[in-house]
């Protein structure tokens, strides 16, 4: 018998150097939330199950996405709050950010409880025709989601936030990964 060949994870783990400029590891994590669009489509057509890929898929929405959320609920959101004038009309495009992200952490706890199901009974997700429908609805509103904020946030965070503002973004990003 061979063994094993040993896959590496399509949901590689984010450089801790790229925090010293937060925006772009925001910018950069935002790529790796479209690569997890992908698996979960991916996940959603597959015939057979996949586990190794469900354990990563898991993984990400219950560890990374959930800090990512935080990164911007907690910290980023709140500084463009205070730095933003008027004119920029940034709080109605932070509210519904925020009311996704709410909205998005109780999808995301479904589709990890249904990934979780289907790795127990040996099935691919797609015999589950509500798990399935999750998984590709999560997706698309995620593609959404992470195009509003990388053409109308990061920009206007690019502007508005000070050196002081990003030292003490990179400072609380680093404070939650150690």
């Amino acid at each position: 018998m061979k063994p094993a060949i040993a896959r590496h994870p399509r949901l590689e783990a984010m450089p801790a150097s790229l925090l010293a400029k937060p925006l772009d590891y925001i910018f950069a994590d935002h790529f790796r939330q479209r690569t997890l669009c992908n698996l979960l489509e991916e996940l959603a057509d597959a015939a057979t199950p996949d586990e190794p890929l469900t354990r990563e898929v898991i993984g990400f929405l219950a560890g990374d996405m959930a800090l990512h959320v935080q990164d911007e609920e907690e910290d980023l959101f709140p500084l463009l709050r205070r730095r933003c004038p008027p004119e920029d009309e940034i709080e109605a495009v932070l509210s519904a950010l925020a009311r996704e992200h709410h909205a998005d952490e109780r999808m995301a706890r479904d589709i990890v409880e249904g990934l979780e199901a289907c790795m127990a009974a040996g099935r691919a997700p797609r015999t589950d025709a509500d798990l399935r429908a999750r998984l590709t609805e999560f997706a698309r509103r995620q593609r959404r989601h992470l195009a509003v904020e990388n053409s109308i946030v990061l920009p206007i965070a690019r502007n508005r936030l000070t050196e002081l503002d990003l030292a003490n973004l990179t400072k609380r990003m680093a404070e939650r990964r150690a």
